[in-house]
């Protein structure tokens, strides 16, 4: 598995337990595995991605912004989503 996989998936499952933990009312998880989602971007600055990943990765930070907890798990796991397939079906 090469390094864009490895961090588009980590990334994808750190969000997928954001998205749980705000759903929860575990706000304390759900912003500690934000901090590991922001630590997963930080590793894959020196990569190249595509533009339509890079831009997620630009925007996905904009969860924290929201006051809504279940629009945050929303949110969340949206990107969740989106970071999968990435990964999945990069090459």
């Amino acid at each position: 598995m090469n390094d864009k996989k490895i961090i588009l998936s980590s990334l994808a499952l750190d969000l997928r337990r954001v998205a749980q933990g705000y759903y929860r009312g575990s706000n304390k998880m759900a912003d500690r595995f934000f901090e590991e989602a922001l630590k997963r971007k930080a590793e894959g600055e020196s990569l190249e991605f595509a533009p339509y990943v890079q831009k997620l990765l630009e925007k996905f930070e904009n969860i924290k912004l929201i006051k809504d907890e279940k629009r945050k798990a929303e949110d969340a796991l949206m990107y969740s989503v989106l970071f999968q397939n990435a990964a999945v079906f990069s090459s």
